[in-house]
């Protein structure tokens, strides 16, 4: 992207700053956030947000480490964890709060639209070992083969389960659904 896509502006507040407060408006516990990347500057793009940082060193392995963080900082008394990508600031408070409904200690919960699966997903506990074993440039999604029995759809209505900010393309399609109010 040639910047941190996580603190590129977007519609006047940080790409990390939306998601965040999605999840505050959708009434969830303060997230857990990783650091990996430029943690001061991913820091200064949340403010005085309530959240959690939790550190992943080895993040330049792959995904699977900054997953395996946020997974091992997750709470005892939490029986699911949903996991928010930084690079999706679409993602709605309303349906953050329908995969919390559906979440249990068994369960993966993942939104789907008319173009497939999406993010965010719910890891019920029961999983948290095998997101933690995961290795390289791989998340969860390398587990749903076989963990079939497990996933519970909901249906997302609107794409933004699968509009993210990894190109610059991808930052301008996402601007200009931000700007027109109506996602596809």
């Amino acid at each position: 992207m040639g910047l941190n896509k996580l603190v590129a502006d977007l519609c006047g507040r940080p790409v990390i700053a939306h998601v965040v407060d999605a999840v505050h408006e959708a009434e969830l516990p303060s997230p857990i956030v990783v650091l990996g990347h430029q943690p001061a500057a991913i820091a200064g793009a949340i403010g005085q947000r309530s959240v959690q940082y939790v550190s992943a060193p080895d993040y330049a392995e792959g995904l699977s480490r900054s997953l395996a963080a946020g997974i091992a900082a997750v709470p005892d008394d939490w029986t699911a964890a949903i996991v928010c990508l930084g690079d999706m600031p679409l993602v709605k408070p309303g349906l953050l709060r329908q995969i919390a409904f559906q979440a249990s200690s068994e369960a993966i919960v993942i939104p789907v639209g008319t173009q497939g699966r999406g993010n965010p997903v719910a890891w019920g506990r029961s999983h948290f070992s095998l997101l933690r074993g995961l290795s390289g440039d791989r998340g969860g999604k390398a587990l749903f083969p076989q963990l079939e029995t497990a996933i519970i759809e909901v249906r997302c209505e609107d794409e933004s389960i699968l509009l993210d900010a990894d190109t610059p393309a991808g930052l301008g399609r996402i601007h200009d659904v931000m700007s027109s109010k109506t996602v596809p």
